[in-house]
């Protein structure tokens, strides 16, 4: 059952055969493995805006460019995929942020390292502090960089599909696929802790996706069953006892925390980004987390209400703590790929606030959040890989006096930096400020706690660009060079579209409008009434009009 042409499944099969023509590539071809990435990550890209121009934002709340198919109808599991307003949102960042890690992995990973040489995010740089081994069988023509571009093809193809699976099942197997190519994207193109960070990203995600998929199997066997028990549709709205519910939620949100990732459950997040290549903390940080409040939001919620809303107060506060302690500990940090990735802790902390808020007004933030995080983080990345392939170490001690050498670089920096810590005018400013205010209608104090983390994002920022582009210039920071044209283009799109989306945030604002008041519909609202509590207004109101009453509340005390 297909309503159109089948673009979600073109979206994800063309990146799956661009990865097996690369791994597929004779060893005379393998130089070519590049620019055949790159051209089917802009053919992907080229075909989701395509898509994305056949979507009726005025029904963003509903799935469109839906496809299902029986896949095993024994067990109940179809291959059924559509997208509303957020899924639409993140599989569109999904594909612009590929094409742009491609292109900025195009001089990473060298062909021909001796073991136990020293590289940095680009190339070779005997002053590194990061180390491969050398390849199987040596430096075989673009071997490394042929296996890391169709990893990234298969990382997106998953991508793609988990934002757009509408079967509990299938999105269950796609969040625990996308295990695959991160761990060997980490694990054997990363820093001298690889395999610690790539095992210890494994175990944490595997622990959460495990519990989940009791919940899975569970929810499972108090629905309709049939040949399409795991439709997603099928299962919200069932009369769980309550018990059941609240243990149903949380081995689903556990998982999602996991993934998000939440305080305590987070700890897995800064070694990766410390130890993967920069491209792959774009990814994994900018995209893949997301999977975490994208579930939070669009599985927790409808399928279990009562106990999001049983649950909202304690997570709540455990979204505050996350917001400060990553803040916190983001000043604190020596490495830069660390600060990022703490930074991105506390951010992490808004969407969620955002999400159990229950409030449209929040919602909508933290859905606008979850995009906007992604161009934001992503370019972050993206430049500290390039001071890493300048310096060969993410140590900000080592840098310095950097702005009048390489004012480019640095201007860049800072302007994404300052959307970091969302100042107004760039893209994140609209998503935080959402977020806090709606939070603010229903949950005053943690709103004026979670606001001291916009101050300490503006400590993190500006101390880190002061200690590495202002002050004196180290001796050989002569030698660094300002950004090239390739990576001008990596990191140019991300800047427009921060500033862009700044100034002019209502076509993202209109995707998630819709979804954004059905998900508050769902679980009832931040009373736990939803709509009815406005609808018993204006009826009240109503009555009171025709009798000439100046009482027009609900419970009749004065106004």
């Amino acid at each position: 059952m297909t309503d159109t042409f089948p673009w979600l499944t073109t979206l994800i099969v063309v990146p799956l055969l661009g990865a097996v023509v690369l791994w597929a590539l004779p060893r005379g071809a393998r130089r070519h493995a590049r620019p055949i990435a790159f051209a089917v990550s802009l053919l992907v890209l080229a075909g989701a805006v395509a898509a994305a121009l056949q979507f009726d934002v005025s029904r963003a709340d509903e799935h469109q460019l839906a496809e299902q198919t029986p896949w095993i109808p024994a067990f109940g599991v179809s291959y059924a995929v559509g997208v509303d307003g957020v899924g639409l949102a993140l599989v569109l960042l999904s594909v612009l942020l590929v094409p742009l890690v491609i292109l900025a992995a195009w001089r990473e990973h060298p062909d021909a390292v001796p073991a136990g040489a020293v590289v940095g995010a680009v190339g070779t740089d005997p002053s590194a502090t990061r180390a491969v081994d050398a390849p199987a069988g040596g430096g075989d023509d673009g071997n490394r960089i042929r296996h890391y571009m169709a990893l990234v093809l298969v990382l997106e193809a998953c991508m793609v599909a988990v934002f757009a699976a509408r079967d509990l099942f299938l999105f269950y197997v796609l969040f625990e696929a996308m295990l695959i190519p991160v761990y060997f994207m980490i694990g054997s193109f990363g820093g001298l802790r690889r395999r610690y960070a790539a095992v210890k990203f494994l175990l944490f995600s595997l622990a959460g996706g495990l519990i989940m998929l009791v919940g899975v199997i569970a929810l499972y066997l108090q629905g309709p069953g049939g040949p399409e028990g795991f439709l997603i549709e099928n299962l919200v709205g069932l009369d769980l006892p309550q018990t059941t519910e609240r243990l149903l939620f949380l081995a689903l949100f556990l998982a999602f925390a996991v993934k998000a990732p939440m305080w305590p459950v987070h700890t897995w997040l800064p070694d990766a980004a410390e130890q993967a290549p920069a491209g792959t903390s774009v990814l994994l940080v900018g995209v893949l987390d997301k999977v975490g409040t994208f579930g939070m939001l669009t599985l927790c919620l409808p399928l279990f209400p009562e106990a999001s809303r049983w649950a909202a107060p304690v997570i709540i506060v455990l979204a505050v703590i996350s917001v400060l302690y990553g803040a916190l500990l983001a000043i604190g940090q020596e490495d830069l790929m660390r600060l990022i990735a703490y930074t991105s802790v506390s951010h992490f902390g808004f969407i969620v606030l955002g999400i159990f808020a229950f409030t449209e007004v929040s919602t909508q933030g933290a859905s606008l959040y979850m995009v906007n995080h992604g161009l934001s983080t992503g370019g972050l990345f993206l430049l500290a890989g390039f001071l890493v392939a300048r310096r060969g170490t993410a140590q900000i001690s080592a840098f310095g006096g950097l702005q009048k050498v390489v004012p480019v670089l640095a201007g860049t920096f800072l302007l994404v930096g300052l959307s970091a810590l969302s100042l107004p005018g760039l893209s994140t400013f609209v998503s935080e400020f959402l977020v806090l205010v709606g939070t603010f209608e229903v949950n005053r104090p943690a709103a004026i706690v979670a606001t001291l983390g916009v101050i300490l994002a503006a400590l993190y920022v500006l101390l880190t660009y002061q200690r590495i582009f202002t002050g004196p210039a180290r001796e050989d920071a002569a030698l660094t060079h300002d950004l090239s044209a390739r990576e001008k283009w990596v990191v140019g799109p991300l800047v427009v579209a921060l500033v862009v989306l700044g100034f002019y945030p209502a076509p993202a604002l209109d995707l998630v409008r819709e979804p954004a008041a059905a998900s508050v519909e769902a679980v009832g609202g931040p009373d736990g009434s939803g709509r009815a509590v406005d609808d018993a207004e204006a009826e009240a109101e109503a009555a009171d009009a025709a009798t000439g009453s100046t009482d027009t509340s609900v419970d009749g005390s004065d106004q």
